[in-house]
């Protein structure tokens, strides 16, 4: 069986128990090695061989987990959840077309480990209960209706893969879009790694603050992240629901 797996954003321990488990029975493991922490392969057999596929193409990867048995257990791993600018999608297609079975494991990625170091919920009560999560064009392009000046119309929290090294150009196009240039931004580099490193200020100040920041981070932004706070409803005791009856 082949399994796409996510690794999880970074610290070993932040995989799920059932990737671990899968890793620990592989027959062969393709890791995403320009993401995936290395560490990682030390839950593989050792006779299991691990292929980076920051080599290889999509054509090699697919002929490499298709001439394996189908009785051996192949690995796909992922960084952070699959489904995330992961690329899976096309890999998936190409299995189908050989009547290849195949499941998902999903991970935790690395907008989870973000918040986790900032200590945020993205959705804090009366301040924003929409998360958008997008990226700037880059090589890759984006449709037009999803551009960051559009998006950013919305003024919910904003999550943004793959742009770190465009944030001078990305914060342009944020204010353009309706958020105020002091709007409490973040980035957080390699959140969960050892090397973790989280900067804080607003849209005008972060291309300063984080100019040596290239790549391997996020830009988040929003009023989640501003000190202003308001108590949910859930907990209210003058609030009811199924399982409490509130009081005043």
């Amino acid at each position: 069986m082949i399994y796409f797996i996510g690794a999880g954003p970074g610290a070993p321990d932040l995989i799920t128990v059932r990737g671990m488990h899968l890793l620990q029975h592989a027959d062969l493991v393709i890791y995403a090695g320009s993401l995936v922490n290395p560490e990682l392969l030390s839950f593989c057999p050792p006779s299991c061989p691990c292929l980076n596929s920051a080599e290889m193409t999509l054509e090699e990867i697919i002929s490499a987990m298709a001439v394996r048995p189908k009785t051996e257990t192949v690995i796909r791993l992922h960084t952070g959840d699959p489904s995330l600018y992961g690329a899976v999608r096309e890999q998936m297609d190409a299995l189908d077309e050989l009547q290849l079975p195949y499941e998902v494991v999903p991970g935790v990625s690395s907008m989870s480990a973000a918040a986790a170091a900032l200590r945020a919920e993205f959705t804090p009560p009366e301040i924003s209960q929409t998360v958008i999560i997008s990226r700037m064009a880059g090589r890759t392009a984006v449709p037009d209706a999803e551009s960051i000046r559009s998006l950013a119309a919305h003024g919910s929290t904003m999550i943004l893969f793959l742009s770190a090294g465009m944030l001078p150009k990305l914060c342009q196009e944020l204010i353009a879009g309706g958020y105020p240039e002091d709007t409490t931004a973040a980035v957080v580099y390699r959140a969960s790694w050892p090397d973790e490193e989280i900067i804080l200020g607003n849209l005008k100040t972060l291309p300063g603050q984080a100019a040596h920041i290239r790549r391997t981070a996020l830009i988040l932004v929003g009023r989640f992240l501003s000190d202003f706070r308001t108590r949910s409803r859930l907990y209210d005791p003058a609030f009811s629901h199924l399982f409490r009856e509130g009081h005043p």
